[in-house]
């Protein structure tokens, strides 16, 4: 099928339909991108990502295991 086929295909749907197609086209672009990785010397190391350390004054998860099955038995019993 070449492009202007295609373009009087989707011309002919309904209007809903039109807009899903411009969803769906929307969303394959957004995903293309995603897949492209950066080059290793673009990522900044882990180390310096914000989220690393963020809870480490926590008293209460200085031991994390400990910490996720408490959470789990409170909210798993709920």
């Amino acid at each position: 099928m070449t492009s202007e086929q295609l373009l009087r295909e989707i011309e002919a749907l309904p209007e809903e339909e039109r807009r899903q197609v411009a969803d769906f086209v929307a969303f394959l672009r957004f995903r293309a991108r995603r897949k492209r990785p950066l080059p290793r010397s673009k990522l900044p190391p882990l180390e310096q990502e914000p989220f690393v350390g963020m809870w480490s004054d926590r008293e209460d998860m200085k031991d994390s295991v400990a910490w996720v099955r408490s959470l789990r038995r409170r909210e798993w019993r709920s």
